[in-house]
């Protein structure tokens, strides 16, 4: 045969799932897009067509709300270590499972009060807006003995209006920036963290508290450090976590450096004292980078976008 199969996975892509729990007139959302790949003892299915070891990505949805209704979504961590669990366990040829997810958050809208002209309307607790900040996203690989959790975030767009300084690079016949000693600093940042909980046996994390406190650590570093370099803020935004939080021995971030250019008024017989810019959306700066505790081997992918 002049080839061979290599790599190969399949599953149910991007099945979104909405739980509502109801706890009396109280309601709570979980609003998730869930990835399910499986792979495992497929060759014949691709050398010969056979489906004798497939389990219908048909199917793989259906477990997905199935198990929504089953064992409820503490978190997107928790609901996708039930999935991977069930799909290894429970079909032999399955060798190994990833679940994919994203979470979108939802907040209470705020009610007028008792005062309302309207019936009712201080006792409202079933309405929500959706938040516009960051999505929320885990990956959970299982193999029938050890898991790998690798949570984090995207789109949670920060800035600082001063604190930030860029000046002291390199410059050759191409360089036209100018030194900045006063700038500002803006991202949307996108992390991942990798969990170092990776068997049954383990106490396992607490996944809501220590993805509520990750991000609590590294919007703290972000607001408190004082920036000479956009890497030196990666470097403390990954320092403060991994020193915080015991469970947690990688993070990588990707950076963009959201331009802020302050705009020429000069022309117009104005003095721009470092008040108005113009907000550019590309090209823009990429950085980049991984923050490990001490004696640890790195094991999230360097692009990100393949995690």
């Amino acid at each position: 045969m002049p080839t061979i199969l290599g790599q190969n996975q399949y599953g149910k892509a991007e099945n979104r799932v909405v739980k509502i729990t109801r706890d009396g007139d109280t309601h709570h959302i979980k609003d998730l897009n869930v990835s399910v790949a499986l792979s495992g003892d497929m060759e014949d299915v691709h050398y010969s067509g056979s489906n004798a070891n497939v389990l219908p990505t048909d199917t793989t949805k259906n477990t997905v709300f199935a198990f929504a209704k089953e064992h409820g979504i503490e978190s997107a961590e928790q609901f996708g270590i039930h999935l991977a669990r069930h799909f290894v366990t429970s079909q032999e040829p399955i060798k190994i499972a990833r679940i994919r997810i994203e979470e979108y958050a939802w907040d209470r809208i705020a009610t007028s009060g008792g005062n309302s002209q309207f019936i009712g309307a201080d006792e409202v607790k079933h309405s929500f807006v959706r938040k516009n900040q960051e999505i929320r996203t885990a990956q959970i690989t299982y193999d029938g003995e050890s898991w790998q959790v690798i949570s984090g975030l995207k789109d949670l767009t920060v800035m600082n209006s001063t604190n930030s300084e860029f000046w002291g690079y390199v410059k050759d016949k191409y360089t036209t920036l100018k030194e900045a000693y006063d700038r500002i600093l803006c991202t949307d940042v996108s992390a991942r963290w990798r969990y170092n909980w990776t068997s049954d046996e383990q106490r396992m994390p607490n996944w809501e508290k220590s993805y509520e406190q990750a991000r609590k650590h590294m919007l703290h570093a972000f607001a408190e450090t004082y920036s000479l370099s956009l890497q030196q803020t990666l470097y403390q935004m990954g320092s403060r976590i991994i020193n915080s939080r015991s469970e947690i021995d990688e993070i990588r971030f990707s950076l963009p450096n959201n331009h802020n250019f302050l705009v020429d008024l000069e022309p117009f017989g104005l003095k721009n004292d470092n008040e108005v810019y113009f907000a550019a959306d590309r090209p823009y700066g990429l950085i980049e980078g991984t923050v490990l505790r001490d004696g640890i081997e790195p094991q999230i992918p360097v692009d990100l976008t393949n995690l």
